[in-house]
């Protein structure tokens, strides 16, 4: 067998939230029963020797993502992306199921991750898979407002009242910018692209005890420091879908991520792109022919394709949806 790198798929680590749910259990065939309020399944991770994805398929089964980054280099994640981050791996793809609303929160930029000795901030965007009717999430605000008028507000609870508030349904695509306040809400399940950061200053939690009933902890002074005032409006991405062609979404400095609606076998050339590829199945299924090898994803499975590799054929079994993230 040639040692060649592959298409590899890992383990989703499951994480437990007070606002999580069963459904990325039901939807998303992981199987962890004992574990109840699943808030997020990290599918591809590499940030510290707990959250390190682990390989499911093919030769290279149980190795970590890290050890393969320092094994294969650019030849997994390209020369460019190699160069400029080492053995960091620089993102982080999850699904999150938020069966009650997630805190109103902000995440960092690089420079003010670093100065508190995280490895980065924290850009990220969001796919909706499903949503419940009247699910709705906040990002940005209303109008300008100040760190002095929020500082009240994170105390007294009316922040709500300045934040932007949005309706969703499946399909829809959100980019926050590391600085934008932002909170999921109630009856959402998503995807999430993000820098590869666990870094989040929680500006308000509506009063909320943990599973051991003590409150939340909050961070407003962090949070009013992370915030980018001049940037304060939230940004829903419009699209018009395509189908057998790839329609850009987002093309930000830290991932560009694209659309590719499929109904029949398309030759997917990636020597081109000089980064690794996260290839997530929003909806369908599609099989991935390649080396005269083959696997198949459907819902919810991110897999990832090596910078190495030069071409693959992508067959649907039925019209499907693949959001494809890069580094460009």
């Amino acid at each position: 067998m040639s040692m060649k790198l592959y298409p590899l798929k890992f383990k989703p680590i499951l994480m437990q939230k007070v606002w999580g749910g069963e459904r990325l259990k039901q939807y998303y065939r992981h199987d962890k029963p004992e574990m109840s309020k699943v808030g997020e399944t990290w599918d591809v991770v590499a940030i510290d020797e707990d959250r390190d994805s682990e390989v499911i398929n093919g030769f290279l089964e149980e190795n970590r993502l890290s050890e393969l980054l320092e094994v294969y280099m650019g030849d997994l994640v390209g020369d460019a992306v190699y160069e400029k981050y080492g053995n960091y791996f620089p993102l982080m793809v999850k699904l999150i199921d938020a069966t009650d609303r997630l805190s109103v929160q902000v995440h960092p930029n690089d420079e003010l991750a670093h100065e508190h000795a995280e490895p980065a901030g924290k850009t990220e965007m969001w796919y909706v898979m499903k949503a419940e009717p009247g699910a709705q999430l906040m990002m940005g605000f209303k109008r300008p407002v100040s760190a002095e008028e929020l500082h009240d507000m994170c105390h007294d609870g009316s922040v709500e009242d300045v934040l932007q508030s949005y309706d969703v349904k499946a399909g829809d695509v959100f980019f926050i910018p590391a600085g934008m306040v932002h909170a999921i809400g109630k009856g959402c399940l998503m995807l999430e692209i993000q820098q590869a950061s666990d870094v989040t200053y929680r500006m308000y939690d509506y009063m909320r005890k943990d599973i051991n009933g003590q409150y939340r902890q909050l961070h407003v002074h962090e949070s009013l420091e992370a915030i980018d005032y001049e940037n304060w409006q939230g940004r829903k991405v419009g699209y018009e879908p395509k189908t057998n062609e790839p329609v850009t979404l987002i093309e930000c400095d830290k991932f560009t991520v694209n659309l590719i609606d499929i109904d029949k076998p398309k030759e997917y050339e990636v020597a081109a792109i000089d980064s690794f590829i996260l290839l997530t199945c929003a909806e369908g299924h599609v099989t991935l022919q390649f080396d005269g090898d083959y696997m198949t994803i459907t819902d919810g499975e991110t897999v990832m394709i090596p910078a190495e590799m030069a071409s693959l054929v992508l067959v649907p079994t039925v019209k499907s949806r693949l959001i494809e993230t890069y580094i460009q």
